[in-house]
């Protein structure tokens, strides 16, 4: 799975230039939290509604609105920005994605292609692959196969499933201690419970 089937393609950016009164105005309009900022063409930045936030004066402040309007209107949206950008291509694998964003702590990377912006991919849309992986707006039941790591225990598995003529619509393996694993099948198919049985007989671990 790639970002490309993830990502945005369509991004609204600003221009380095503009205030940030305006950027405040563009995020909540759009319902979104950050800005990339483009000067001729170019990635030169990122801003994002808490840098925003941060570069706003206290709500404590004595000024009025109108006081301070004019104030945030005169700094613009260069002097508060991220200047080094974390960034991706449409080719990089999903969980790549996943783990910059996790190990720099940010909430979206802009997809780069041959030096220009051509799209966005956020934390909301890693948790969208996470559940397509997960099968969670699939149809089917959903079961977990309990079983002791080792070899041709998934081919084992997956005979089971092909003798009873259930389709796997999704399949994801997750790894226990002491070599136990979680086999999260989420299949279709009229004879769910005979292969079940099969399993618990074959001395698997069955979890509906």
């Amino acid at each position: 799975m790639y970002v490309q089937q993830f990502m945005k393609p369509h991004v609204i950016t600003i221009s380095p230039d503009e205030n940030i009164l305006n950027a405040m105005n563009i995020m909540k309009t759009k319902r979104i939290n950050r800005l990339p900022i483009i000067s001729k063409g170019e990635l030169v930045g990122i801003v994002t509604d808490g840098d925003l936030r941060k570069a706003s004066p206290s709500a404590a402040t004595s000024l009025s609105k109108f006081e301070l309007n004019e104030l945030i209107s005169k700094v613009t949206v260069k002097e508060v920005s991220t200047k080094k950008v974390i960034t991706c291509s449409p080719e990089t694998l999903i969980e790549d994605a996943a783990l910059d964003m996790r190990e720099h702590k940010i909430g979206a990377l802009p997809v780069m292609e041959n030096g220009k912006l051509i799209g966005i991919i956020t934390q909301n849309d890693i948790m969208d692959a996470f559940l397509d992986i997960m099968g969670v707006r699939s149809s089917g039941e959903r079961i977990v196969i309990e079983a002791r790591d080792g070899l041709g225990v998934m081919n084992e598995v997956s005979s089971i499933i092909k003798q009873f003529e259930l389709d796997i619509t999704n399949l994801a393996v997750f790894h226990l201690s002491n070599r136990i694993v979680q086999i999260l099948c989420r299949v279709n198919g009229e004879q769910t419970q005979e292969a079940v049985k099969t399993l618990i007989e074959k001395g698997y671990n069955v979890i509906q």
